[in-house]
Formats: C-alpha cells, sequence, structure tokens
C-alpha cells in the first residue's frame, strides 16, 4: 500500500498524476505547469504536519494525521486569500510587476516566481509561445529546499502566475477575482468533482472553504476520468487548452480500493473572473456587453442552485499556437469593435445601476394613466440644425452633439468594409464561427436530456406561458387575413351609411366605395381580399407593397389600414384594439407595433398622437415603434419635399420642441412615453451607390435620386443621439436605434447598422461576411428574425442561417414581419415558432432559449423584464436567468456564457501578444 503523509496525499499519487497530466497536456510549458502545480499540491499539505522545506520522502509514513479545527483553517485560508486577493488586484490596477510575486509569496510559492529570476512586467513578457523570451527570464531557479532546477525560465514565469491563481482556487473554490489578466490568456476553466472520498473514508485533499461562497467550486487538470491512486483524488487547478475532451461538470466521484470513480454530490461552475475580462476588455477599449461584475459568493450560490437541476458536460477544445497573421487579426477585430463603442449611445442610468427597482408584471402597474397627460416645465435649452444634424446648448454653456461627423462615420465605415475583406480576416472568423457552431452541436448531445430534465423539473412553465415578444412586427399588417376580412364584413353591415372617404371631388359612404367596386358583403372572401403573398412576389418587393391594397384597391386601404383619413383613423384603431384584445388574452404574447412617420410635413407628428392618445390605443401587450421609410425621391418627384434636409426637418423638430415645451404637443409627449425605438425601412435591394465621406450635406442633397441606405442611417441615428441626450438631461424616456437591415441589398448595410444599431430586423445577409457575423456574435447585436417572411421574398426557408446563426450563439429571436401577408392562423408568433421548430427540429430548450432574447430584445420596460426573466436579467449567464420564469435551464446559458467568454479572451489574447510584437518592434527600430 503506497505510504500516505500527513496530507493524505502519497509519494506515488503525485507522480501517477504528474506523468498522466503530462502526457495528456503534451506541450513543454503545459507540462511544466502541471508538474508545478503538483508540487504545490503536496507542499500545501506538508505545512500542517512537518517543518517548511521537508519533503515527501523524508517524512514518516503514517495512515491518519491530525488536522487543526475545521474553524481554524477556514480563518488561515481567509487571511491567505485576501493578501492574496489585494495583491493580484494590485498587479491588475497598478501594473505592478513585483505584485504577481507576493501574490505566490502569500501562498508558499516562492520557488515558483521568486529565485534569481529578474523581476519584470508580465504583460512585457506575457506570449502564447513559451519559446519567446527575453534575455531577462534566462535564470535559474532553485526552487524549494530540494534545489530542482526543474523547469525552463519561461516555464517558471508561467508557473508563478498559475501556482498564484490555483491557490486561490485550491483554498476558496472560487475564482480570484481581481487576479492578473495574463494567468487566464491560455487557461481554460474545467469543471471536476470537489468531495473524493477515499476507501479509508476521509477526504483525500483539504475540503475548499465555504465561508465565502454558497458552495465549493472546484477545477479539474486532468481529462474526463483521470487515472488516480486508490482513495485519491486529483489536484484542482485551471486546465491549459491542450486537448479536445469533455469534462462532467457537475458530477463529483466516490473513490473505491479499486480505483473506480462513481458519482457524487459535487457542485461546480467554472467561469473566467468579471474583473479580468473586465480589465483585458478596458485595456484594449473594447466594449464588451452585457457583462457586470458580480459577487462571488452570490454567484456560487446561483450556480450551484442549476447544478442541482443536472450535470453539465462541458466541451472544451483546444486552441493552436497564434502567429503573426492570427495576432494582426484580433487587432483589427478589437479595431472594429472600438469604432462601435465610440458611436453607439447608452444610456447613463443601465439597468445594473437600477437593480433596487421594484418588478412590474405589466407596463401599466408603474404608470397607471398612460394617456394622461403631466405638465412639464419648458426648459432654456436652445437648438439648432448644423449641416444636417441638431445641436442643443445647454443652460449651462454645454453643447449637446452628435460623437461624430458624416466625414468620419463614413471614414469608420470604408475602414471595416476594407477589413472584413481580407483573407486572413475572413479566415479567422469563418474558423471561430464553425467551431462555435460545433461547440453547440457537441453540448447538445452530451446535454440534451438534463437539459430537458432540467425543464421537467421547474413547475407550471412551459413553451406556452414563457413571455414571447414579437420583436419585428408592422402596424399596418399587425392582424391576419381572416380577422381583417370579419372587421370589413361587419363594419359593411353595420355601418354602411358612415362617410369614409373623399374621391373624385365628392365624399362618398361606405356602400358607396363597395357599389363603386361592385362588391357586396357575400362577395367577400380571403381569396377577393388578395392580400397573402404567394409565389409570384419572390425578389418583387414592389409587388409585395401592393398586397397591402385589400382587393387590390388603395382606397380600402386607406379607410382601414390608415390613421390619416376622414373618419380619422377610426376603423383602423378599433381594429388595432381587438388584436390587442388577442394578445391579451394570450397573457404571454407581446408586440412592439412599428408605425409610420414619413417626413412630408411636420404635423404628421400631431396626426399620430391625436390618433392614438383620442382612440385610447393602447395595451400592456405592445409598445410602439417609429417606422421611417427611406423614399426622399418620391417625395422630391411630386414636389413635397426641396431636398433631404426638409425631410429630416420634419421628423425631428417637432420631436426637439416637444422635449423642451411638452405643452407645446400634449398629446405628442404622452405618446412618446411609449414609444421605445425607431426603425428605418424600404427594398434594401434597390441599387444605390455607396456614399463616401466627401458625400453632399442634406441641404445640398436636392438630386431626384435616393439617398443611400448608410447615408439615411448616419442622420437618422445622429439626430437620434442628440435627442436622446437631451431627453435624457429631461428626465425623459430615450430611443433605440433599430432599422430593417441586412434582408438584401449591399454588405455596407450590415455595417452601417453595425457601428450604430443595438439590434436589427432581419440581418440574412450576414451569411456572405464571416467578419460581420463574428462581430455581431462578440458584439450581441440582436437579430430580430422573420424566416417566414425571408421565404416570400428573398430566401428559401431551408436556406435561411437562422438556425446556423441559432447554434453559433448569435443573438437571434423570431419574429413575424407581416401576419397579414405570410400567416394564416390567430397566433402568427406561435405559428412562426412551430414552423421553425419542425423544419429545423428545435427543442424545447432552444425555442425557450429564443423567446427568452426576444424579451431582452424589445423595448418593455426595466422592471417588466425583472419580472419576466430575472431580478438580474441584464447579467451574463445563469446569474440573469430564471428557469421558473424563462424555463430556459441554467446549464445551456452557462455554455453559452462559457463559450462566448472564451471567444473575448482569445481576442484580447491576440491583441495583447501584437501589442506586445509591436511594442519590442519599435524599441528595435
Amino acid at each position: 500500500m503506497p505510504s500516505t503523509d500527513g496530507g493524505g496525499t502519497s509519494e506515488t499519487t503525485r507522480y501517477a498524476l504528474l506523468f498522466a497530466a503530462g502526457t495528456t497536456l503534451g506541450s513543454a510549458i503545459a507540462f511544466g505547469a502541471a508538474y508545478g502545480l503538483a508540487r504545490y499540491y503536496s507542499q500545501q499539505l506538508e505545512a500542517p504536519g512537518g517543518a517548511a522545506g521537508a519533503t515527501a520522502r523524508s517524512r514518516p509514513r503514517a495512515k491518519t494525521a491530525s488536522k487543526p479545527p475545521k474553524s481554524q483553517l477556514q480563518a488561515n485560508d481567509a487571511a491567505v486569500f485576501n493578501s492574496a486577493h489585494a495583491q493580484s488586484r494590485a498587479a491588475v490596477h497598478d501594473r505592478d510587476p513585483n505584485a504577481p510575486r507576493a501574490a505566490a509569496a502569500a501562498f508558499g510559492m516562492e520557488g515558483y516566481g521568486g529565485g534569481s529570476q529578474t523581476s519584470m512586467d508580465l504583460d512585457a513578457c506575457y506570449t502564447d509561445d513559451s519559446r519567446r523570451v527575453t534575455a531577462e527570464q534566462s535564470g535559474a531557479d532553485q526552487g524549494r529546499s530540494n534545489g530542482r532546477n526543474d523547469t525552463s525560465a519561461a516555464t517558471r514565469s508561467n508557473l508563478m502566475a498559475v501556482s498564484a491563481l490555483a491557490g486561490v482556487l485550491q483554498r476558496q473554490g472560487t475564482p480570484a477575482v481581481g487576479a492578473p489578466p495574463q494567468l487566464l490568456g491560455h487557461l481554460t476553466p474545467v469543471h471536476s468533482g470537489s468531495h473524493l472520498s477515499g476507501a479509508n473514508g476521509h477526504h483525500s485533499q483539504s475540503t475548499p472553504v465555504t465561508a465565502n461562497v454558497g458552495k465549493p467550486m472546484s477545477y479539474a487538470m486532468s481529462p474526463a476520468t483521470p487515472a488516480t491512486t486508490a482513495g485519491h483524488s486529483p489536484m484542482s487547478a485551471y486546465a491549459p487548452n491542450s486537448a479536445a475532451r469533455t469534462t462532467p461538470a457537475g458530477g463529483g466521484g466516490s473513490g473505491n480500493a479499486n480505483g473506480n470513480s462513481g458519482s457524487g454530490d459535487a457542485r461546480g461552475h467554472s467561469q473566467v473572473s468579471h474583473t479580468s475580462v473586465h480589465y483585458l476588455a478596458h485595456s484594449a477599449g473594447m466594449q464588451i456587453p452585457n457583462m457586470v461584475e458580480v459577487d462571488a459568493s452570490k454567484k456560487a450560490i446561483a450556480v450551484a442552485e442549476a447544478a442541482d437541476m443536472a450535470d453539465f458536460s462541458r466541451v472544451i477544445t483546444p486552441e493552436s499556437t497564434m502567429n503573426y497573421e492570427t495576432e494582426e487579426v484580433c487587432s483589427m477585430m478589437n479595431e472594429m469593435l472600438e469604432m462601435r463603442k465610440r458611436w453607439l449611445f447608452k444610456d447613463q442610468m443601465q439597468p445594473a445601476m437600477r437593480y433596487m427597482e421594484a418588478e412590474a408584471t405589466v407596463p401599466s402597474q408603474l404608470e397607471p394613466n398612460p394617456m394622461s397627460y403631466r405638465p412639464i416645465a419648458a426648459s432654456s435649452h436652445t437648438y439648432s440644425m448644423v449641416e444636417g444634424v441638431m445641436e442643443v446648448s445647454c443652460p449651462d454653456g454645454e453643447v449637446i452633439r452628435a460623437p461624430g461627423t458624416s466625414y468620419e462615420f463614413f471614414t469608420d465605415m470604408h475602414k471595416i468594409l476594407r477589413y472584413s475583406a481580407l483573407g486572413p480576416v475572413k479566415s479567422f472568423a469563418h474558423h471561430r464561427l464553425m467551431l462555435l457552431e460545433q461547440k453547440f452541436n457537441l453540448h447538445v448531445m452530451l446535454n440534451a436530456d438534463k437539459e430537458f430534465l432540467a425543464q421537467k423539473a421547474a413547475p407550471h412553465r412551459d413553451f406556452y406561458n414563457v413571455r414571447k415578444v414579437d420583436t419585428h412586427i408592422h402596424h399596418s399588417a399587425c392582424m391576419h387575413q381572416k380577422h381583417l376580412l370579419r372587421f370589413i364584413k361587419s363594419k359593411l353591415r353595420k355601418e354602411p351609411d358612415e362617410v369614409v372617404i373623399y374621391r373624385d371631388g365628392k365624399y362618398l359612404t361606405l356602400r358607396e366605395v363597395f357599389e363603386s367596386l361592385n362588391l357586396t358583403s357575400y362577395d367577400l372572401n380571403v381569396d377577393t381580399l388578395d392580400m397573402h403573398a404567394d409565389k409570384t412576389l419572390f425578389h418583387r418587393f414592389d409587388k409585395f407593397n401592393l398586397k397591402y391594397n385589400p382587393c387590390g384597391q388603395s382606397r380600402l386601404r386607406e379607410i382601414f389600414i390608415k390613421q390619416d383619413n376622414v373618419i380619422h383613423g377610426r376603423f383602423l384603431a378599433e381594429l388595432t384594439k381587438e388584436v390587442f384584445e388577442d394578445y391579451e388574452a394570450s397573457k404571454y404574447q407581446h408586440a412592439e407595433l412599428r408605425i409610420s412617420i414619413y417626413g412630408r410635413k411636420a404635423m404628421e407628428w400631431d396626426i399620430l398622437a391625436a390618433w392614438v392618445v383620442s382612440n385610447n390605443v393602447y395595451s400592456d401587450n405592445n409598445v410602439w415603434l417609429i417606422q421611417i421609410p427611406r423614399l426622399y425621391n418620391i417625395y422630391k418627384d411630386t414636389g413635397v419635399v426641396e431636398n433631404f434636409q426638409t425631410m429630416l426637418d420634419n421628423i425631428f423638430e417637432p420631436l426637439f420642441e416637444v422635449t423642451k415645451d411638452p405643452s407645446s404637443h400634449p398629446q405628442l409627449h404622452v405618446m412618446l412615453s411609449q414609444v421605445v425605438g425607431f426603425d428605418m425601412v424600404d427594398d434594401e435591394s434597390k441599387p444605390e451607390r455607396r456614399p463616401t465621406k466627401h458625400s453632399p450635406i442634406p441641404a445640398e442633397w436636392n438630386s431626384k435620386h435616393n439617398c443611400a441606405y448608410s447615408y439615411y442611417a448616419f442622420y437618422i441615428y445622429a439626430n437620434l443621439y442628440t435627442l436622446n441626450k437631451f431627453r435624457e438631461s429631461r428626465g425623459l424616456n430615450t430611443f433605440a436605434f433599430r432599422p430593417h437591415a441586412g434582408e438584401a441589398g449591399d454588405i455596407d448595410h450590415l455595417v452601417s447598422a453595425f457601428v450604430l444599431c443595438e439590434n436589427i430586423a432581419h440581418g440574412i445577409n450576414l451569411r456572405k461576411s464571416p467578419c460581420l457575423q463574428y462581430l455581431y456574435y462578440v458584439a450581441q447585436i440582436g437579430l430580430c428574425m422573420s424566416p417566414l417572411s425571408n421565404n416570400s421574398l428573398f430566401l428559401d426557408y431551408h436556406r435561411n442561417p437562422f438556425p446556423t446563426f441559432f447554434a453559433r450563439g448569435l443573438s437571434v429571436s423570431l419574429s413575424t414581419d407581416d401576419p397579414l401577408q405570410i400567416h394564416l392562423t390567430k397566433e402568427p408568433l406561435v405559428e412562426e415558432y412551430s414552423v421553425a421548430a419542425q423544419v429545423w427540429k428545435l427543442s424545447s430548450t432552444d425555442l425557450c432559449e429564443i423567446a427568452r432574447m426576444g424579451v431582452l430584445h424589445s423595448g418593455f420596460p426595466h422592471a417588466c423584464k425583472k419580472h419576466w426573466v430575472h431580478s438580474d436579467y441584464w447579467k451574463s449567464g445563469p446569474d440573469g436567468n430564471n428557469i421558473h420564469k424563462t424555463n430556459v435551464p441554467n446549464l445551456r446559458l452557462r455554455f453559452r456564457y462559457e463559450t462566448y467568454m472564451g471567444e473575448l479572451m482569445l481576442l484580447m489574447h491576440g491583441l495583447h501578444n501584437w501589442n506586445v510584437r509591436q511594442a519590442l518592434k519599435g524599441a528595435r527600430e
């Protein structure tokens, strides 16, 4: 029987572990790291039972050994952790090169980080290839009292860093919040059991301290089922990315006399420290969406609760050594993300800052009288249009401007287009996207049954009663055909003598209109309406727009589907309320109806606001978006506008007026409180000339030709940015920019949207650009996709990239677009989910995850999202999910989170290496 020391381990175990881990890792630096951690493991166990510096060989053999009281161990470990925590934070924030060594010394790891090695900044020497070392790293390390010179200087430098982190993990069972980010660049956390009992009935390693965490967390260095001696568990540490494998994350193992392992009750969750990743991103100027630093103990509790549902088989893949080309691509990716960070508007009060606000089941709980006007004093701000963009002068002298000029925007846009066309960039993005897709497929193979069991364990909740938001639906087509047919017949029967239109110099009643069309109520049916999209509309957006005319008659469209008519949109208001009643009857279905402002005249805003407020068109299940059709050329041909500047004035001047003085447009002020965003719509497939940085300003654009998509996008967004800043200073709600983009047309539409938008409608053209697709993934830009609508217009259903985007981790949701033309049932959103589930074989977990993302994409109030998703819904991964509300297993979101963090770490690693390479190149020159 192998000898055991006072800590419960043996010489044989240490070297068996060394051999198994070393052969698996397969590289010199990883082998050195594993060996160094093995030494650390044995030395940590020496401390209670022997003098410092004694080796396992010189110590007497004993079957048992006395241990200090548990409370004393916890106190000692807490003190050591706090000391190392402070030192590692100093390394991150103060850039102190000696702080990591001090942290290592605090854990008794002087032999791996000190010795004769010259002090250096880890930032300067950290690369992914241990062979690239400086002359300062060539000193020899004598180690501890045994005097072994067992590793190269480059390996020792990494071992020192790894050891400091491993000490925190070993003692606390949680990632070291604030640990130097350089320690995490090539390390991937994995799961393993943390409580492994030996044949003698006691733990073969010291139990992780749980005073500051909910439940212990552990990290396995060896593969999924490491070879261990009977009664001993593998050492806990980070595992370098050296072999593709899967590791059970939630299950531990109880050994027996034969060395076999069974199932245990260990709770484990691995992740990269929020602080470390935030520091890496901050040092590179990169924005990480949807990431919040949280307390480690709270995170551990949440993760332990998720682990109670099912075990988690984690997918780990190897990362190849970066070369010059890959590092340069990472630098370009970061530069493009930095451009987005510069332009994108962010509310001052982010959700994380509003965590104390109470939840609300529906929006009316926040505002019981949404249609009532509450006077607000006028401000002394002044505003003026400068080269097509509004500028606001504040009373304190500050000037609110857009984040840049059109010259700067088009320069950035063309740079992104140039980067995305480079061969190395496309190859890198394609490789990463394919790897993300295969990771998801492997995750589903390993964990689908566990996810289903977790859903079954969640009472009451299923797909039908989770919140679903139709994030892309047009108001004029929000009803299905049968609904509109019944409504028209009802009005023709009940109100035939209502004067509804003025045509040919006289007013006509509803009966007279149908008599002029030679139609009766009996003649009408769905086929007569002829509003359903058919195969003749493929790639014919012009014919698709004609389908908005019932029976092919524009006068019927004006009567029933317009709010600016003789009856002031009464029929449309009643029809909209009936649609709202259907939403409310289902309870769990919500919509974001898009309604048009054309920019032909400034009074359009007052007409629309009067229609909404006077008819009380409101529902807790709906919020409004304003869509702006790109129809300047039509208005110019008809003489409605003089130039593009006139159109911008008609759209934005009333908004700035009502923001300055709500009493100037009281009904508009009330309506805007229910508007959450702006859309930009029209046929993207129309040919256009890509704008340049030398394009004329709007006041000079008096050509009969329409402006390009990106030209519209910049000037609408720039004015919206200034308006949002103005409204924010007044304590009013702000608006997101969420245009149609990537349904068809040129790729520069998606580039403009990447720089300016929070989420977009469609985005199917991302399949043509691996670089942009990867950028949309990293930035987690929402894609509100409508596969059935695309099937009618631009892309066959079986070719739609939605399932691919979903598997790769892009932020996608399902929406209906135009139920009047596309769908056949009373619940078009459920129909969209149903077809997708059948064609692409989506599981219940998939459907619920898509529904959850739809809620996050939407503009519904913060308090409602807290009630519908999680009280901390803005957090990434399982911390932002409550399975009892969303029916999404935490296993799925844990996989998404860890995969996403891995991509961020890869980009930061490549950027760091590139910066070091460039600094060394500059120094040589």
